[in-house]
């Protein structure tokens, strides 16, 4: 049984405090490592993914955040916003669907996708809502970002309360600017958002951008957004339990939008764009900061991939064997191996220049996620991409899903038995394979870090950069699932082949399912500054019943008395 069964028990997550079980933590490694995730306390939807949030930090230094001298503080926190605190009142009058929580107060924001630090701030994200803000000691709900009627809410059904907002769930930094651009999708026009960390957000409707699937990323340059259409395909008849009856486009639009063509135009005009095609699909890809030499994107291609269905009673697997319950909601894996590929565009005609490509059927297949040095001097000139894959998993493959791809799965690819989970370092400049080592067979890998050597050394540098910047100067912190426990390998980012240089774990700890996580240097307590409160958006709160206003008013008075959400 390759794949853990305890990814998505319901057990109610715990602080723990980690040690070191092998070789020696190595002198120098710091800073937190956060992990965004849906509760487990939902994992009886019908998709995990739309789950309201948790949100995991542990301290890569050891006695610190309560922990003892020779302990790594694991800590855990369900991310008390608005729509968590409402449907810990009322559960009874939230429903959950293939595409969300629904609710007569409207659509939950789960913000469990994606840890975003900025610098000291932290944000954690969903691709369906607004990001949110929390403290990055305690993990407590802060705020989310902008008001609510800053944004274009979807309403296609009433959402007095909780609005539903098509965003994304990997926003970025600006450097230079010091902002964070997102996106806000209405009936699939594209429009682009900035937001300076405290005043209201800005929105530019996209001349010609429009998105057929949903925007579960964007990167940027230093001059460009890059904004793709995502391999996430929603159906109308899903919302209601009905069956896919088409798989995730296999090719989408790319479109570059220069950030001086936004700041010149006032909020709410219209921008051009420069539109590509990319394929096969994407879900992740990051940018090279640097452009002087033209644009140039890594995508991680997600080539017949099903996140959009998951594992339900009844369903057989890619080898027609009845799917284990314990993986009932389970996402679809890869169907075909994993391809990442690096375009470059010369921006000044929107055409693609150069690709380079990686794949390799025999290794490498279900890449889970990946780290990178995210310093500006990291992305603007990087080294090495590291990435984890959880190798051929047929048991995570239904029927339905093979039947919907049929004309685009190429079996002969398929390795004649099960293949070892992988961490893998490539050469960004042409994505080379440096390095490769290979986890047990029951390991489930997940999101990746890469933490620096001596940050903050150089006062030249941004303070998340290391000494020698890039990718290759450092560790790479991997999170380990395994039913028989819970561990984080490190490893030396220049030589991964070399296996594990300290490993972290505690006897009969098990982790559920994680998504994506980042890097901090520190974790310091929030400052005071001027933040959204949820009790300044109750203006229709008049459209509900008596009795569900009543939970509104009482939620927004605990948030505003800093009452904890399991008081």
């Amino acid at each position: 049984m390759p794949i853990p069964r305890s990814l998505l028990r319901r057990d109610a997550p715990q602080d723990h405090d980690l040690t070191v079980t092998a070789g020696a933590w190595p002198e120098g490694l710091t800073g937190e490592l956060v992990l965004s995730a849906p509760h487990p306390s939902t994992f009886d939807g019908p998709h995990p993914f739309f789950g309201e949030g948790a949100i995991y930090r542990l301290s890569l230094q050891p006695g610190t955040h309560g922990a003892p001298a020779d302990g790594f503080a694991w800590r855990q926190r369900k991310t008390d916003t608005p729509s968590a605190r409402l449907r810990a009142r009322r559960p009874d009058v939230f429903t959950a669907t293939m595409i969300g929580v629904h609710s007569p107060f409207g659509a939950l924001n789960a913000a469990n996708t994606a840890p975003l630090p900025w610098g000291d701030r932290l944000f954690t994200t969903w691709d369906i809502g607004r990001p949110v803000e929390v403290d990055p000691v305690d993990l407590t709900f802060l705020g989310e970002v902008g008001r609510r009627d800053e944004w274009q809410a979807f309403e296609v059904g009433p959402q007095p309360i909780l609005p539903m907002v098509m965003s994304t769930a990997h926003p970025v930094i600006d450097p230079d600017r010091d902002v964070m651009w997102t996106v806000n999708t209405f009936w699939g026009q594209l429009e682009v958002v900035r937001w300076d960390g405290t005043g209201p957000v800005e929105r530019w409707p996209i001349d010609g951008a429009l998105i057929p699937q949903s925007v579960h990323a964007i990167t940027q340059t230093r001059d460009w957004l890059i904004v793709g259409d995502c391999a996430f395909k929603v159906e109308p008849q899903v919302i209601d339990g009905g069956a896919r009856t088409e798989p995730a486009n296999h090719d989408a639009p790319l479109y570059l939008i220069r950030k001086d063509q936004l700041e010149a135009t006032p909020a709410g005009s219209p921008v051009p764009c420069t539109t590509l095609r990319i394929a096969p699909e994407i879900n992740h890809y990051y940018g090279v900061y640097d452009d002087s030499d033209g644009i140039r994107i890594l995508f991680e291609h997600t080539e017949n991939a099903e996140l959009a269905m998951t594992q339900g009673a009844g369903d057989l697997d890619a080898l027609g064997r009845p799917c284990d319950p314990a993986l009932r909601g389970l996402y679809g894996f890869p169907m075909s191996p994993d391809r990442m590929s690096i375009i470059e565009v010369d921006p000044a005609t929107g055409t693609v220049r150069n690709r380079i490509e990686q794949r390799d059927p025999e290794r490498l297949w279900t890449r889970q996620l990946s780290a990178m040095d995210w310093s500006t001097e990291g992305m603007s000139h990087p080294t090495l991409h590291h990435t984890v894959h959880q190798g051929w998993r047929p048991e995570a493959i239904t029927q339905e899903m093979l039947a919907l791809y049929k004309d685009r799965v190429d079996r002969s690819l398929w390795p004649a038995q099960e293949t070892s989970p992988l961490v893998v370092s490539s050469a960004r400049d042409d994505l080379t394979v440096t390095a490769v080592w290979a986890l047990a067979d029951d390991d489930f890998p997940t999101s990746p870090i890469f933490v620096p050597r001596d940050p903050g050394s150089d006062p030249s540098h941004s303070r998340y950069a290391g000494s020698a910047p890039g990718g290759h100067d450092g560790w790479v912190v991997v999170p380990i699932m395994n039913d028989d426990g819970f561990r984080v390998e490190v490893f030396d980012a220049a030589a991964v082949d070399r296996g594990p240089v300290a490993v972290l774990g505690k006897p009969g700890l098990t982790v559920p399912f994680v998504l994506h996580s980042a890097w901090m240097p520190r974790a310091v307590p929030a400052d005071d500054r001027p933040r959204v409160r949820f009790a300044d958006e109750l203006d229709r709160i008049d459209e509900l019943p008596d009795d569900l206003a009543r939970v509104v008013r009482d939620v927004a008075a605990d948030l505003e008395d800093g009452v904890p959400l399991d008081a």
